[in-house]
């Protein structure tokens, strides 16, 4: 599948591209917003909250153990 090349998508954004991950099926995933899925893989500057952290890199986990939250944060 092609997928539209967003130059301002963030480092979660372009892992969840490389892993061919569509935003609403991580968000159902993680049992965070849709919104706050599109946020953090559009908005470079966004820091999410510890709570949101936890529950989007335990989904991150379940595809690849050995990412960090430093890898995809500037927190």
């Amino acid at each position: 599948m092609f997928w539209w090349k967003n130059p301002k998508r963030s480092k979660f954004g372009k892992w969840l591209d490389k892993n061919g991950i569509q935003q609403t099926d991580f968000a159902m995933k993680s049992n965070v917003s849709r919104r706050t899925i599109w946020t953090i893989c559009n908005d470079k500057n966004y820091i999410p909250s510890a709570t949101i952290v936890k529950k989007v890199m335990d989904a991150v986990k379940m595809v690849d153990s050995s990412k960090q939250p430093k890898d995809f944060f500037d927190i």
